[in-house]
Formats: C-alpha cells, sequence, structure tokens
C-alpha cells in the first residue's frame, strides 16, 4: 500500500499486529429523557485497539464519543454489550483507565506539585519515592519551576499539562482523551500535541483522543474511528498510513484530511 492512501475498514475486520489491549463488543448505551423517552446514545460498538496504539474518535457533537469514554473508564454503565481489558470485564473505575478531560479539573487548592502527586496518596512508595516521581513528571511537562503555584495562577496550557503529569504518573495502561486541547490557542495547542508525541515515545500508553479536529486526528493517531448519530455508532474505521513524522502541508495528508472531511459531510 502507498502512503497516504486511505483504508477503510470494517470495524471488526481490522487485523492488529501488537496484541490486543481493548475490545468492546455489541456495545449500547441508552439514557431515559425527562419525558420518559428511551434515547439510544451509542448502538452495537465492536472494536478492539492495540497496545501502544492511539485512536482518534472522531464525529459530529451528540454522536456519543465523550459518552464511550465515560463507559471505558467505568463512571457510567452500559445498557447492553461487553467492555474487555485485557480479556477481563471491565466494571468500575480504577487506576487501569485515566482520564484528561477538556476543562483541567485540577484541585484549585492544591499546588501544582500536591495536584500531580494526588494519585500517588495510596501508593507503597515511600514518601521520598514519592517526591522523586513527582519531580520527574514536573520536569517531563516542562513545568520545574511552578511546582508550587496554585492553579489560579497558570496559563491554560500549564493547567493541561498537570493534568496529563498527574494522570501519566499512575502508569495507566489506557489514557483517554476528551478533546483535551479543544479550549487552548492555536499555538498552545501545536505545543501540546507535541509534548503528547514525545510523551507518547517515553511511556508508549494506548490512546483513545476524543477531537472535532481533523487535522488533530491526522497529526496524532494511527487509526481513526468515524462516527455518526441518531444513534451514535461507528461508521468508519480508518488507518492512518502516513509517517510518524507529519507535516500538514504534505500531498498525501491533505488527500487524507480532504477525504475524511468528505466522508463526515455523508453523516
Amino acid at each position: 500500500m502507498s502512503r497516504g492512501h486511505l483504508q477503510i475498514i470494517h470495524p471488526r475486520q481490522d487485523i492488529i499486529a501488537e496484541p490486543v489491549i481493548l475490545e468492546v463488543n455489541g456495545l449500547v448505551k441508552r439514557f431515559t429523557s425527562d419525558a420518559n423517552e428511551q434515547i439510544s446514545a451509542l448502538k452495537d460498538l465492536s472494536f478492539s485497539v492495540a497496545q501502544k496504539e492511539l485512536v482518534c474518535l472522531l464525529g459530529p457533537s451528540g454522536c456519543g464519543k465523550s459518552t464511550l469514554l465515560k463507559l471505558l473508564a467505568g463512571f457510567i454503565k452500559p445498557s447492553a454489550g461487553k467492555i474487555l481489558l485485557n480479556g477481563e470485564p471491565m466494571h468500575h473505575p480504577g487506576p487501569a483507565c485515566c482520564m484528561v478531560f477538556q476543562e483541567d479539573a485540577l484541585f484549585p487548592w492544591l499546588t501544582v506539585r500536591e495536584n500531580i502527586a494526588f494519585g500517588l496518596v495510596n501508593s507503597p512508595l515511600s514518601r521520598r519515592r514519592k517526591r522523586q516521581e513527582v519531580d520527574r513528571f514536573i520536569d517531563l511537562v516542562g513545568l520545574s519551576d511552578f511546582g508550587d503555584y496554585l492553579p489560579r495562577e497558570i496559563s491554560g496550557g500549564m493547567k493541561q499539562r498537570v493534568a496529563l503529569a498527574r494522570v501519566l504518573i499512575l502508569q495507566p495502561r489506557i489514557l483517554l482523551m476528551d478533546e483535551p486541547f479543544a479550549a487552548l490557542d492555536a499555538q498552545t495547542r501545536e505545543q501540546m500535541q507535541s509534548l503528547l508525541q514525545e510523551l507518547r515515545r517515553q511511556f508508549a500508553p494506548t490512546i483513545l483522543f476524543v477531537t472535532h479536529d481533523v487535522t488533530e486526528a491526522l497529526l496524532l493517531g494511527e487509526r481513526i474511528l468515524l462516527f455518526d448519530k441518531n444513534p451514535g455508532r461507528i461508521s468508519h474505521d480508518i488507518k492512518v498510513d502516513l509517517p510518524k513524522i507529519r507535516s500538514i502541508n504534505h500531498e498525501a495528508f491533505l488527500r487524507l484530511r480532504t477525504r475524511i472531511n468528505d466522508l463526515l459531510k455523508k453523516e
């Protein structure tokens, strides 16, 4: 297959070289409206994700992308179907799957250092070892000079760096990211995308990344799951066949972006 080719795969037919870490089988989520009517937010979702893979979830507002992340995190229960982590059913929130939200969700009364350290409260590590780990992650996200600052004293981009460090220090098997850079200005967003790519090289986490931005999905993702709505379901499972280092001005990149935009218009 030539570089830049858009390969559209049925969600159950994708062949993944790496071991599968996450399996979603026949997932359904229904909510009850104020009028006591059943609303299907997600219907018959089935897909798998390999270890170390970054999969972007892309689609219009209201198509269930964020609902899917909440299901994977264990915040809400499915109406039907199964979620398997390394072959075992997932039922409750836990450190195996951690989420980074669009809003930083930091504790405003805790410093940068204290926010990052929060997840280690119940860790068996010694106090000295915990501090070393916190220092390491503060340095990794480029905030070495801001450890004693409160969230209100730092920028939005810095807050998202703290949020990212706070979950990565737990070494989750799966990182769930719900439009984490959407509220940032363009320059800061590019910096955060670059930081995420660097952290991936160091930690190789499995990532599910929700975005509305086709360019962002193509810059970061190895696969893109396209969603449509009413009810929310996967319409296309797309393998992004581009080099690891990508340019938004490259012909193959532009061709892929145009093709995906065309698919989204048809949903």
